[in-house]
């Protein structure tokens, strides 16, 4: 069961940020399991239960330890993650629910980081095909979560066919999430619940994103 994060979990995440190297993550190692990674794993566990009925979804709980092969100077990710999101697929490419915490900040929510062309292609035939489903969607989905979406957009935006879609035409990316400075709920059993319900809440969202890129 999820009690909270500590003040020592993030203590250790800033520490594994100016020190990263082997020789002081095995000196921390027994902070690393007792502050950071087994808080993550009971409340991946409790999330992941939550949504254990959606089909073909992939639950992912991150570990500390970098690729060497990709990132050889720094052997160590400064930040752990949970993410659901369509299995089998490269998680940049599709959309994903997700809680991060990194020294400074823990995050939440819903993202769609770089679908492919072909996906994005789909995504502006559904605008212009029903206008108002998608932003009626964003409107809906902030009022009821109190976060705001935003999205990347090409460098030379695309003609838009519809006023009422523009916004979202020329997107390469979207986020519907939060980012909040550590605090109390961060440090609280309740951290599970909200994280919980404001999933459950951009699901509609995550369907939505499905249709053009599945």
């Amino acid at each position: 069961m999820f009690e909270g994060f500590t003040p020592e979990t993030v203590d250790f995440l800033w520490g594994i940020r100016l020190n990263n190297e082997r020789g002081w993550f095995l000196e921390h190692k027994d902070q690393y399991d007792r502050a950071l990674y087994g808080p993550m794993k009971a409340l991946s566990q409790q999330v992941f239960a939550a949504f254990q009925d959606v089909p073909n979804m992939d639950y992912k709980l991150s570990r500390i330890y970098r690729d060497a092969r990709l990132h050889p100077p720094a052997p160590y990710k400064e930040s752990l993650w949970l993410s659901m999101r369509p299995a089998d697929l490269p998680w940049s490419e599709q959309p994903t629910l997700y809680f991060e915490i990194r020294p400074e900040a823990y995050s939440y929510g819903f993202v769609l980081w770089r679908p492919k062309t072909a996906a994005l292609t789909k995504f502006r035939a559904m605008l212009a095909d029903h206008p108002a489903e998608f932003p009626a969607l964003v409107k809906r989905l902030e009022a009821e979560t109190g976060l705001t979406f935003r999205g990347e957009s090409f460098k030379r935006r695309l003609r838009c066919p519809d006023p009422q879609v523009e916004p979202y035409y020329s997107l390469r990316g979207m986020l519907l999430d939060t980012d909040r400075a550590p605090d109390d709920l961060l440090f609280s059993p309740a951290l599970a619940d909200t994280v919980i319900e404001t999933l459950r809440k951009l699901y509609p969202l995550y369907e939505y994103c499905l249709k053009f890129t599945v």
